[in-house]
């Protein structure tokens, strides 16, 4: 046998000892994995990310809502809400205009209740049940306005005839002054006058004869507007109270306890200004029917109803009444009567606006003038001489509600008391809602 070179053996020896040598490596980095935690495959290297872009203008630049000015901001929010609720309002106004008669026959059934309430609850408290006493204040409240309205038509009736021939002798009257007076006027100038009143009113037939039609229309919707006042105001006489109750339960619980604080105060607010306007037009009724009378104007009787109904519209009516009677004295008595029937009704108003409303209203409902006449304004365009009517009531009532709401929030307005029997018909009651005593408020 041939024998292997030694330089062979010993690279044999090496290479043998070599791989030893690895697997004893490999064997101390297998442990080392162990001990460190379980091999994770090898992840694929991540592409390079791109270079980043240098972004100046958010770092410059301030968040567009913080840069808007904070009036502006505060302007915004408030504008936003205030649309919401005009739209609110321009929405409920077109519901009441489409029901206006139903909704004008409730507020004058509210008025009238306002009214005639304190003797209900006379009559209670002398012993009379509450039908009863419902029963015999309407029928007199409403027996009294008829009486008057007939009265009136009567007067007129009455005195028509004369008051023509009075009014045409007032008119010629008033033409000789007018040529003989310190204006100069000929005579061509008013029969030019007198010719164009009648072309206007041959050219205007048509017109007067749909508003005669249209009057027809009228007749019947305040007839109808009549009858839902009474039957509104003797529900309200009688079950006034729990009507109230039964309207507290549609405002949330939460707002439930103010709402039930105001309801008294507003009223009381409202009647107070029924009962103070109702003195204060028959005591301009008296003084100036008086005064007319003894200066001889005809109709003194009817023209003081009229200025009594009139001055339920706050300032306007006591100017259109006495306007009317003034009128009706220019065309009858002359110049001079017509001077002092002016005097008569300038003394009466002064009177009334500085003695009689404060005196008699108080401060309970008083309303600035400006706040009148702007809500007898918005009211008559709204809804006529029915809207003028109301509208100051209104005012007054809504400034007593959202005074005492504002009391209220600021914790200077004690809570009202919750009982199981209300007094009154603008308590509210946690517990199932007993009649209320006969003798208070609807």
């Amino acid at each position: 046998m041939s024998r292997v070179p030694g330089w062979l053996g010993r690279l044999g020896n090496g290479l043998s000892e070599m791989g030893e040598r690895l697997d004893e490596r490999r064997a101390e980095v297998a442990k080392e994995h162990s001990d460190a935690g379980p091999e994770l495959p090898a992840a694929d290297p991540e592409p390079p990310e791109p270079a980043p872009v240098p972004v100046t203008i958010a770092r410059d630049r301030p968040d567009p809502a913080l840069a808007v000015p904070w009036g502006v901001r505060v302007a915004a929010e408030a504008g936003w809400r205030l649309l919401i609720l005009a739209g609110t309002v321009w929405v409920l106004m077109r519901v009441i205009s489409a029901v206006q008669l139903v909704v004008l026959a409730f507020v004058a059934a509210l008025l009238i209740t306002a009214l005639l309430q304190p003797t209900v609850a006379r009559l209670i408290r002398y012993g009379f049940p509450r039908g009863v006493a419902t029963a015999l204040t309407a029928i007199l409240g409403f027996v009294v306005m008829g009486l008057i309205g007939w009265f009136v038509t009567w007067q007129v009736m009455a005195n028509i005839d004369n008051l023509s021939s009075q009014v045409q002798n007032g008119v010629d009257d008033l033409r000789n002054w007018l040529l003989k007076g310190p204006f100069h006027v000929t005579e061509k100038q008013i029969n030019q006058i007198a010719k164009n009143l009648r072309e206007a009113i041959g050219a205007n037939t048509d017109q007067i004869t749909s508003a005669g039609l249209e009057g027809v229309q009228v007749i019947v919707e305040a007839l109808t507007g009549i009858l839902l006042t009474v039957f509104s105001t003797l529900f309200l006489l009688y079950d006034g109270p729990r009507i109230w109750q039964w309207t507290l339960k549609l405002v949330p619980a939460a707002a439930r306890p103010a709402m039930a604080g105001a309801g008294p105060r507003a009223w009381r607010t409202l009647t107070a200004y029924v009962r103070g306007t109702v003195i204060v037009a028959l005591i301009d009724a008296i003084c100036i029917g008086i005064g007319i009378y003894f200066l001889g104007v005809p109709m003194a009787v009817p023209l003081a109803v009229f200025i009594f109904l009139f001055s339920f519209i706050p300032l306007v009516g006591a100017v259109a009444s006495g306007a009317l009677a003034v009128v009706v004295a220019l065309v009858t008595q002359g110049v001079v009567v017509a001077l002092f029937t002016l005097g008569v009704v300038l003394a009466v108003q002064q009177i009334e606006g500085h003695i009689l409303q404060p005196f008699i209203l108080g401060r309970a409902v008083r309303v600035h003038p400006l706040a009148v006449v702007l809500s007898v304004a918005a009211g008559g365009m709204i809804a006529g001489i029915g809207g003028a009517v109301v509208a100051v009531p209104l005012v007054a009532v809504t400034n007593t509600v959202v005074s005492y709401l504002k009391a209220y929030a600021q914790g200077t307005e004690p809570p009202p008391r919750l009982s199981p029997k209300p007094r009154g018909a603008t308590a509210v009651s946690s517990t199932p809602i007993d009649p209320p005593p006969s003798d208070q408020a609807p």
